[in-house]
């Protein structure tokens, strides 16, 4: 493997590149670009596409690639070779300009919600130069917005960018007011930690539910799982180091930081976590982080699973979202410092998040809702549907003192004694760590916790970006319109405090006295998809996102729409899988043991010895097999009865309230058959050697 420094972001058309192979001139011109978000002059575009093409090259690349994110949560690309015909059948290879800032892509075959019809097929992609280009599988990919032809947002990638320039507008406002001049620009970071399970491939291949919906539909629960929490940051398995290894070495090359890996709770679950970077790079970098742990595993002949509830019983899969806000300068705004309860500029943007999750508790639950994501919130360590904020007992403490106009004493730093001398006392955080909470500070960001597994980033960021940039708009309003600034902040953040101090709670989020108290406080629940998706084009929520140009009421019906219609969908790809397995392995196979139970009994009934408990498992066999074929005729009835496609809303909410039921039963039954079924005759592999077969 060769040294770090030569390895990491060798596939990438970086700054370092840019500056080497970029005439001055043309270096600092796309640098206005990037940090300042001036248009790009044509002429620049054409030197950097020349130096792009010419660098590609050199590194094997025989195709570039606008590489974009639809609004399927995964990524596209359609490659075109560098190659334009000469006279004499030759060909030259060349990559201009316009191919570098602009492409052409179908825009009608994608998902668009409605904002496209077939016959309306054209739509663009665009040049994010704030993103680097890099090569991967010999093509060049250039990170690109993706819209239609009449300029609506098709991708995930638009609205983001335009939600942190919504962010960076506030944001400045506010420090200008504390008289932070040199402030010019504010950038959101995240850092998103990635669960995920790995499996053995000829495992994997024997499951048509592995295969079709991605996650078990069937599986009783293994002897053991995770309750002695030994694989937890446990010894890392030979067969999974390897993975491991070389899905870092990728994702170095490709000039994504990832920093720590380890065993994740579950058995066969593990974890990766970048370093953060901005936010819109950190989203590119996970959704490749996700298509390499998919690529690198199938080589080791493992399957990565990116589900959020692959298996059940077992902890399922997020992806914790650490957020926060840096300035050009490099100062974080919730960092609090040595001491938190003397800064007010933090207390600001503290209150100013507060009142955000406050006010949107229900856009920040549809941005992370899913019909895997519903499977997973509420147990086994994610957080629950309702959203609530985890702060620790300083910082409440010193909310709860502005609040009743007393003095806050502070605490004294605490030190941890580890209980061994020989190591030496540490200083104690500010804040503990709640892992049942949805959206959490833990010292100087923002840990959103309920985000799936296998979704964009993208969709939470924005939510997250916009809604914090209406908080801090309403409070510059605020504080620029007073006379007296120093008194007009204080009564802003003790008035914002009474406001929006019910969506803070540190306590146990999984605990029935805070469903109730939660109820009590007036948060909002939505449990499922089918009730959170909706709540994108709820009136408020819809001002919010024009107000700041992020997404207008068309491209948030277009969501609302795609996330349900996806909704639906998977349902159905479930359903129609799970009676496959039902009427073409299970029923056959558990009738075929059956029989031969009934035959053995007979037999040794004919010997003379009468064997109660094979008459007793016979019958408990027979009783719970007609159980399992009535339960799936009745989800094939309640499948045969589903409405069209044409209201995403009625088809969801069919499938959430007649099929997903109708689907439970029928694992009750196949889960109980194969507890009494010998392990020969069980059609396809089962917990225990799915959970525990990576050595």
């Amino acid at each position: 493997m060769a040294m770090m420094d030569e390895l990491f972001g060798i596939n990438v058309f970086n700054d370092s590149v840019m500056r080497q192979r970029l005439p001055q001139e043309t270096y600092r011109a796309l640098h206005k670009t990037i940090d300042e978000g001036r248009r790009l002059d044509p002429q620049v575009a054409s030197v950097v596409a020349n130096a792009m093409k010419d660098w590609a090259l050199e590194h094997g690349a025989t195709h570039y690639t606008h590489w974009f994110q639809p609004l399927n949560s995964v990524t596209a690309e359609k490659h075109d070779a560098f190659i334009s015909p000469v006279s004499g059948g030759k060909v030259v290879q060349e990559f201009s300009g316009k191919e570098l800032v602009r492409g052409e892509a179908d825009a009608s075959s994608l998902p668009s919600g409605g904002l496209r019809s077939t016959f309306e097929a054209r739509g663009y992609t665009t040049w994010d130069p704030t993103s680097y280009a890099f090569i991967k599988d010999r093509v060049l990919c250039i990170p690109t917005a993706y819209c239609s032809y009449s300029g609506e947002a098709l991708d995930k990638k638009t609205p983001l960018l335009r939600s942190m320039e919504a962010l960076n507008r506030q944001a400045v406002r506010i420090l200008h007011l504390f008289g932070r001049m040199d402030a010019t620009r504010v950038t959101p970071t995240v850092g998103p930690e990635q669960e995920y399970f790995l499996v053995d491939k000829n495992l994997f291949d024997q499951r048509s539910d592995l295969i079709f919906a991605g996650r078990t539909l069937f599986g009783a629960k293994a002897p053991k799982g995770q309750e002695l929490g030994d694989h937890f940051f446990g010894t890392i398995q030979t067969r999974v180091q390897a993975f491991m290894a070389e899905l870092n070495e990728e994702l170095w090359k490709l000039g994504v930081l990832a920093k720590t890996e380890h065993n994740e709770t579950a058995p066969a679950q593990h974890e990766m976590a970048p370093i953060y970077s901005i936010a819109n790079v950190a989203c590119d970098h996970n959704q490749l982080t996700m298509e390499m742990m998919k690529k690198v595993a199938r080589r080791h002949d493992l399957v990565c699973l990116l589900d959020e509830k692959p298996f059940a019983g077992v902890n399922g899969s997020g992806k914790h979202n650490n957020w926060s806000m840096f300035t050009n300068t490099g100062y974080n705004l919730l960092n609090p410092g040595d001491s938190p309860h003397e800064s007010a500029q933090f207390l600001l943007f503290l209150t100013s998040v507060i009142k955000a999750v406050d006010d949107y508790q229900d856009l920040l639950r549809a941005s992370v809702a899913s019909a895997g994501n519903d499977e997973r919130l509420g147990g086994f360590e994610a957080p629950p549907s309702v959203i609530s904020i985890f702060l620790g007992d300083e910082l409440t403490e010193i909310l709860e003192a502005l609040e009743a106009g007393s003095d806050y004493s502070g605490r004294e730093k605490s030190e941890m004694t580890i209980g061994v001398h020989m190591l030496p006392k540490f200083p104690k955080d500010t804040t503990d760590r709640n892992r049942t909470s949805p959206f959490a500070f833990t010292g100087n960001k923002f840990e959103f916790r309920s985000l799936g597994s296998s979704a964009s980033i993208s969709d939470a960021n924005v939510v997250l970006n916009t809604i914090v940039a209406e908080s801090l708009r309403q409070f510059a309003d605020e504080l620029e319109a007073a006379d007296d600034f120093r008194n007009a902040l204080h009564d802003l953040i003790v008035r914002n405090i009474k406001e929006h101090k019910r969506i803070i709670f540190n306590g146990n989020n999984y605990s029935d006295e805070w469903r109730k108290e939660a109820e009590k406080r007036g948060l909002t629940f939505l449990d499922s998809t089918v009730d959170a998706l909706p709540c994108y084009t709820a009136e408020k929520n819809i001002s919010v996102f024009e107000i700041h140009k992020v997404l207008s009421e068309a491209e948030l019906r277009s969501r609302r729409d795609i996330g349900l219609d996806a909704y639906a969908k998977i349902i159905n790809i479930e359903a129609e899988t799970m009676l496959m397995m039902v009427r073409r392995q299970i029923l056959p196979s558990v009738i075929r043991f059956a029989g031969d139970v009934a035959g053995s009994v007979q037999k040794i009934g004919a010997a003379g010895c009468a064997l109660q408990s094979g008459v007793d498992q016979l019958s408990a066999l027979c009783g719970e097999t007609d159980s399992l074929d009535h339960a799936a005729v009745c989800l094939a009835d309640a499948l045969n009865g589903k409405p069209g496609t044409e209201d995403p809303a009625v088809f969801a909410r069919y499938m959430h309230d007649r099929v997903l039921p109708a689907m439970k039963e029928v694992r009750i039954h196949a889960d109980a058959l194969e507890q009494m079924t010998d392990k020969t005759y069980w059609p396809f592999p089962t917990y225990d050697e799915l959970l525990f077969s990576v050595r």
